[in-house]
């Protein structure tokens, strides 16, 4: 056997040979590889990459460690797979392996270095704030919705607050997903430790972006770092059914599974209950939904290191949307959001219907 290079194998060597040596029963699941046509980004082309890569047998160079990007983070081949292999997983750890050596493509190099100087611009911040009211929900918007989509974090906020009955603070720290992703694994860990120690005096911690609660609820651990668990603003919105209010509008609404929110947190009933309450009838779907809903391509840092490729992924998303007879779609994700809307759909995400729909206490 080759020299082991990278650490990956140690701790993931069964699930790297179980793609490596699979005949390729995920490969339709991926949303990169499908628009892109190019078996080296299938999962098995890039767990056997990763595999390559670890055990010595290609060259540590950034042409072999591009795959490793070539992941939306989606988990769909997860759902296809007899053995449930964390793909996903395997290459983010892959990325950090990567990254440290320099080996990272340069949209991922460029996310990085902006994260860390707003970081910077924001450690003063920090510093002169004032204490923070313990009896205050904490409340995780997340930067993707903070930056991108304003008018949504405003709404999570203010359903937040009326669901509640309680005042609710703005988590100001990043969870550091866009770290994770990129590959910087020492920078993730910061800002873990930071949001952590931010949400540590508050007695309820709430988490409105499903990529930001699971990066807390699953990635925080993994990275060794201990936070509270938060509630998700979809169990908190389903908990409370009877207050939200029917619309008026008859207009369809189409509910988009965020991979994040469904097979990342397991929530595929609660944002249709939801929209049923506020419209009077189920959602309508997309052919593939729920377990095996397509990808928005926003997420696994896409847009930044293959922006042709996530792109493509988006407007199929779409005009299977609009083939199926248009109407209103409604996600519950930021980077699906943001696709959709920078792609020319006017989608709406579910924390502005709850919004608009739920009754004062």
């Amino acid at each position: 056997m080759s020299q082991l290079r990278l650490k990956l194998l140690e701790q993931h060597r069964t699930s790297l040979e179980k793609c490596v040596y699979c005949p390729k029963l995920s490969r339709a699941a991926c949303p990169v590889s499908n628009v892109e046509a190019n078996e080296t980004v299938t999962p098995w082309g890039k767990m056997s990459m990763a595999y390559f890569a670890a055990r010595g047998d290609v060259p540590l160079d950034a042409p072999h460690a591009d795959p490793a990007w070539a992941c939306s983070a989606c988990y769909a081949c997860r759902e296809r797979c007899d053995h449930k292999n964390e793909v996903a997983t395997v290459l983010t750890d892959a990325r950090a392996e990567l990254f440290a050596r320099g080996l990272e493509p340069e949209g991922a190099r460029r996310v990085a270095a902006r994260f860390r100087a707003r970081e910077d611009g924001r450690a003063g911040e920090r510093d002169g704030r004032a204490q923070p009211d313990p009896a205050a929900v904490h409340v995780l918007v997340g930067c993707g919705y903070e930056r991108h989509a304003p008018d949504v974090a405003r709404d999570a906020l203010e359903a937040t607050e009326a669901l509640t009955g309680a005042p609710v603070r703005p988590v100001r720290a990043c969870c550091g997903l866009p770290l994770l992703y990129a590959g910087d694994r020492p920078g993730f860990e910061a800002a873990a430790r930071r949001l952590a120690a931010e949400v540590e005096a508050g007695e309820r911690f709430v988490a409105v972006d499903p990529g930001c609660a699971r990066a807390v609820r699953v990635e925080y651990a993994r990275a060794g770092v201990s936070v509270k668990s938060p509630e998700l603003f979809v169990d908190l919105a389903q908990a409370s059914l009877d207050r939200l209010q029917r619309s008026t509008s008859e207009r369809r609404v189409r509910y988009h599974d965020p991979c994040q929110l469904g097979r990342g947190l397991d929530r595929y009933d609660a944002p249709r209950e939801i929209l049923a309450r506020i419209t009077g009838r189920p959602p309508e779907e997309f052919i593939h939904r729920r377990e095996h809903a397509d990808c928005s391509g926003g997420g696994g840092l896409v847009p930044a290191t293959r922006p042709a490729s996530s792109a493509a992924i988006a407007d199929g998303r779409i005009a299977e949307h609009r083939a199926l007879g248009g109407g209103l779609l409604v996600t519950h994700c930021a980077q699906s959001l943001r696709r959709f809307r920078t792609r020319g759909e006017p989608a709406e995400d579910l924390a502005s219907l709850v919004a608009r729909a739920v009754a004062p206490r």
